[in-house]
């Protein structure tokens, strides 16, 4: 299965950094083989992997600068295409939740996290002397924390096996497939040419990273916003048990902007949704004016006097999400 694209729509304009990753380790690539002429002269390989691999007795003795070269060398055309596409997909929205240079620190952190997973593993097996590169470990992280963030996105995915089809498959179906394989072909083949230690190592470190950051985001004084349906809607919901509607809005705060997302399935188009600011309640009513009513109220105890201005309103596969600016 090779994922193409998302359905996760970015908030914050263009993934520069990821670009910017995808980039510097095309070129790094590049100068690879124009250094080992396509890893053909040995003597040049074997230097460039001891230098900046990540060797496991090293990485443990504290070798934090051959932890991080490593994660920008790739072996071969088809590993770097794989680690780069998976970045692509999935990097982008999980540089629009976290921020350019917090993406940037994680990102790195989450690639540390798999070289030491992967180092632990070799050493205990007799391999600590073995170099190991690759962005997977990092990329990993970033699926892990893609899971906890965006369950419910769907990834537009090629699959190749008798035949040649594309399907839309649910993160919260895709990713933890993709682990379930990492941990069996780890047990299946734990010292072959694939460091799967690490892509278990980077996962996790991403979904421990996706749970802090989704359960900060609420942590700012807001209360519990509450969703409010009427009574004709209560009806519609009884009739489609797969309707979430205990799901409470997500607020995430920025330096000078707040943003809402927040799940209401079954809107015919965008025009639908009505949202206003009550300085007196300091809060946010997000409603609809067509046949599925929707009303949610979120109060917003730490703006002081600022006034709030909704900047932008969007909807896609029954996914709100609202930006506002502090005026």
């Amino acid at each position: 299965m090779f994922p193409l694209h998302d359905d996760n729509q970015r908030l914050h304009g263009r993934p520069y950094v990821t670009y910017l990753l995808i980039a510097i380790n095309a070129i790094i690539f590049l100068a690879e083989v124009i250094i080992t002429a396509n890893f053909s002269d040995r003597t040049s390989t074997t230097a460039l992997l001891e230098n900046y691999g990540a060797i496991p007795y090293k990485i443990l003795g504290g070798d934090i600068f051959s932890a991080i070269s490593s994660m920008f060398l790739h072996g071969g055309i088809a590993h770097l295409i794989g680690n780069m596409l998976f970045l692509f997909v999935f990097g982008d929205n999980i540089e629009d939740k976290f921020g350019r240079i917090k993406y940037v620190l994680i990102y790195i952190g989450w690639g540390l996290a798999a070289a030491l997973a992967h180092s632990f593993y070799a050493m205990s097996t007799g391999a600590g002397d073995i170099p190991a590169i690759g962005a997977s470990g990092a990329v990993s992280g970033v699926l892990g924390a893609y899971l906890v963030l965006f369950p419910r996105a769907k990834i537009f995915t090629i699959i190749a096996a008798f035949f040649i089809t594309t399907v839309r498959i649910p993160a919260i179906a895709y990713i933890p497939f993709w682990f379930v394989m990492q941990v069996i072909l780890s047990l299946v083949n734990p010292l072959g040419g694939v460091a799967y230690v690490a892509h278990i190592g980077g996962f996790l470190a991403g979904l421990l990273t996706g749970y802090v950051l989704k359960n900060t985001i609420t942590g700012y004084g807001m209360p519990t916003p509450q969703i409010r349906y009427s009574r004709k809607d209560h009806q519609n919901v009884a009739n489609m048990p797969d309707m979430t509607v205990h799901t409470q809005p997500e607020v995430i705060k920025g330096s000078n902007f707040y943003e809402i997302i927040a799940e209401m399935p079954g809107l015919a188009s965008q025009s639908e949704i009505q949202a206003s600011f009550d300085p007196n309640n300091q809060s946010v009513r997000v409603y609809t004016t067509g046949p599925r009513k929707y009303d949610i109220n979120i109060r917003i105890s730490d703006i002081q006097d600022a006034i709030l201005k909704i900047d932008q309103v969007r909807y896609l596969n029954g996914i709100v999400r609202i930006r506002i600016s502090k005026q």
